[in-house]
């Protein structure tokens, strides 16, 4: 029974209220004064209060998307798959490996040249040999006759940390968004490339490229888009890319936009962090290498760096985010810059969660296409 599924927290909350109903009908009976029965009270307190917080953390992790499985809340995630190159004429080591495909939920068809199709697919970098699940969505014009010959731009979307990538589909709707603003004219169709910023579980590298450790920067930089230039009709030119997440995956938006330029003509963060932390989850991502370091703060990147010619999105709430006053210097650094363009998305009140990024996307998408469209 999946830790996302609905049957687990069903099932958790029954057995929250027999526990409940449980501790009152035998209250009574446990009302001595002997090691027995204060035994009896005591575990029945326990157990009904680790069923109370199992009921919150479950439904807390569907709402949010946290971890995908008991494996990926374990830390024992491992599966690597085999890399099979689905390109005609391609070799079996291709960078990409087509796991399974679906239709986009709510948009009244299952045919992918009316709806689009999403696909799930293993992603494995050949210089960094970093592997990591993603979903790939196509749009409908995708498999039109009329766009056979047609390239597409991308978005790569990231999700914050731990996130998961399917929360990016079923939670944040990128695929249904993107289709509903392309049918009314506000978005070209682009294809979506959603994963999540943690591409070496469970530890969170800020994609950073840590030394003896994963080059995750590198991955996001060079491999990812090798892997899906080789595999789909996507835009090859210079600034044909863009990149946008929430929260870590914000961070990361912004600073390959900026360290990448060539690659991401444009990056988005919603709720962003300007610099990588170091805490438990992080571990030393530097090791020392005051210059790594440097680079990754997006304040120091500003100050002493030549000014990227990217266009940047930040987005924050005056209530309920605690990086808007962050934010607001962050948008008048870049504006000091006078080459690196800057926009922002600043809503009155709104919290670090999904009902606020799903209130910010639409905008989000609309821009980041007409920055791309204009290159």
């Amino acid at each position: 029974m999946g830790l996302t599924s609905n049957k687990m927290l069903a099932l958790t909350i029954l057995c929250a209220v027999l526990l409940f109903a449980g501790t009152v009908w035998l209250w009574p009976r446990l009302a001595r004064r002997n090691w027995r029965a204060v035994s009896g009270r005591v575990g029945l307190l326990l157990a009904t209060q680790l069923a109370l917080f199992a009921c919150v953390g479950i439904a807390v992790n569907q709402a949010f998307g946290f971890y995908a499985s008991w494996a990926d809340l374990m830390g024992t995630e491992t599966d690597q798959g085999v890399v099979v190159d689905h390109t005609p004429g391609g070799s079996a080591a291709g960078p990409v490996r087509l796991v399974a495909t679906s239709e986009v939920h709510g948009m009244g068809g299952s045919l992918p040249r009316t709806a689009g199709q999403i696909q799930q697919v293993d992603i494995v970098g050949r210089t960094t040999h970093i592997a990591t699940p993603a979903y790939v969505y196509l749009p409908a014009e995708y498999f039109q006759p009329q766009y056979r010959t047609r390239t597409f731009p991308v978005l790569v979307v990231l999700s914050g940390y731990p996130g998961t990538a399917r929360a990016l589909v079923d939670k944040l709707h990128y695929p249904r968004t993107a289709q509903h603003l392309v049918q009314a004219g506000r978005m070209r169709p682009t294809i979506l490339v959603m994963l999540r910023p943690t591409v070496a579980p469970p530890r969170d590298t800020e994609c950073v490229d840590v030394p003896h450790g994963p080059g995750t920067e590198t991955f996001f930089a060079k491999d990812l888009p090798d892997a899906v230039r080789a595999h789909y009709r996507v835009d090859g030119k210079p600034g044909g890319w863009g990149i946008v997440g929430d929260s870590t995956g914000g961070y990361c938006a912004l600073k390959l936009a900026m360290h990448h330029p060539g690659v991401y003509g444009a990056g988005a963060g919603l709720s962003p962090s300007y610099k990588a932390p170091k805490d438990p989850t992080t571990g030393d991502l530097f090791q020392g290498d005051q210059g790594l370091k440097n680079r990754a703060n997006l304040w120091w990147y500003l100050a002493h760096e030549p000014a990227p010619d990217t266009s940047l999105l930040v987005t924050s709430s005056k209530i309920g985010e605690s990086n808007y006053k962050d934010t607001l210097k962050f948008i008048a650094r870049v504006q000091a810059t006078n080459r690196t363009r800057i926009s922002s998305i600043i809503l009155d009140s709104g919290g670090h969660n999904f009902n606020t990024w799903r209130r910010e996307i639409p905008a989000t998408l609309e821009w980041i296409s007409g920055r791309l469209a204009e290159r």
